[in-house]
């Protein structure tokens, strides 16, 4: 586990590995001024990266366009990434396909980019 954080007082990684994968959370904010991966927010569930999309909670618009932007934020093909649980609510779970230690390493390197 990472060490706590002002943030994230529990010292608790918004992911957790999977098979072959990661399992992300996300905390969803539709209709923004911009597409992009802001911080880390607690949550009830526990901590959650803040995203934010221009998208329309609409016909999946909105969770469409998270997964577009959670890959380009990782540098990832966008078929790595794909919706597992929340489609309908601002709480979302994304599974980033992946050798798991790799991913582990890259979303660390983010968190740590949101404290400087």
């Amino acid at each position: 586990m990472s060490s706590a954080t002002a943030d994230n007082p529990a010292g608790r990684k918004p992911w957790r590995h999977g098979d072959a994968c990661v399992i992300a959370h996300f905390r969803l904010t539709p209709k923004s001024s911009k597409d992009a991966v802001e911080g880390i927010t607690d949550t009830g569930d526990g901590p959650a990266f803040q995203a934010r999309v221009r998208a329309v909670p609409e016909n999946g618009a909105a969770n469409a366009a998270l997964e577009d932007v959670v890959a380009r934020w990782l540098g990832l093909p966008k078929r790595s990434v794909s919706l597992v649980s929340g489609g309908k609510s601002r709480l979302k779970s994304l599974r980033i396909a992946g050798d798991a230690v790799l991913l582990d390493q890259i979303l660390q390197v983010k968190v740590d980019e949101f404290q400087r």
